[in-house]
């Protein structure tokens, strides 16, 4: 078997800006079982944005966000700090029936991602992830301990493959707006009120942003706004 080895001519030019697609185009393309199919035009980042929506991915090298909103489940998001490609899902628990293969399910959402990254180029080695949700939001949902279910299940799985965990937001009580952009592998983090989280799912989307405090991280940084 044939190994290739990597060199700077298969990467992409970092000084070259990451390629934009319109909205039209965004709407207009095929779409897996699983992958995000709601686009819209986000004021606040003047970019294109696909909105993540709980058992969906997205995955991505083109200059946009992909925006999801989190109580006790859990969004991953992956990038190739080398082919510059980037991903998020957004599952709701650990694991489920073996028959239901879901991406509600962690153990199928992780493999969807990873495998959606790298029929982009990504590859296993050079993948880091930043992981955010598992927020205890409702208080009659302390005894089943899903978010800190579904923490400690990503964690566990991103050690397992060997993909590095460089920024987190998780747990806590509350729930949480998380914006990734794709081509850079930085994340923007807003927590929210803690009441009513439902309804905020619906507010979060339309109305817009606070100021940026930006903390650090390598590959990208996480900001909370």
């Amino acid at each position: 078997m044939r190994v290739h080895n990597y060199g700077a001519a298969d990467y992409p030019d970092p000084a070259a800006a990451a390629p934009a697609a319109s909205l039209e185009q965004l709407k207009r393309q095929p779409r897996q079982r699983g992958e995000a199919s709601f686009f819209y035009f986000d004021p606040h980042f003047q970019l294109n944005a696909a909105k993540v929506l709980p058992g969906e991915y997205f995955v991505s090298r083109e200059d946009m966000t992909i925006v999801t909103v989190l109580g006790s489940c859990i969004a991953a998001c992956l990038w190739d700090r080398f082919m510059r490609v980037g991903g998020m899902n957004h599952f709701m628990l650990p694991d489920g029936d073996s028959s239901d293969v879901s991406g509600r399910y962690g153990s199928y959402a992780m493999e969807l991602l990873i495998n959606e990254m790298l029929k982009l180029g990504a590859r296993r080695e050079s993948m880091q992830a930043k992981i955010f949700g598992g927020g205890q939001v409702m208080a009659n949902f302390t005894t089943m301990n899903v978010g800190e279910r579904n923490t400690s299940f990503v964690t566990e799985y991103l050690q397992t493959e060997r993909i590095p965990i460089v920024s987190q937001d998780v747990l806590d009580i509350y729930p949480r707006k998380v914006v990734f952009f794709p081509s850079t592998g930085k994340a923007m983090v807003k927590r929210l009120a803690h009441a009513h989280p439902e309804a905020l799912v619906q507010q979060e989307f339309s109305r817009g942003n606070a100021a940026v405090v930006a903390r650090n991280t390598a590959g990208g940084s996480v900001d909370l706004f």
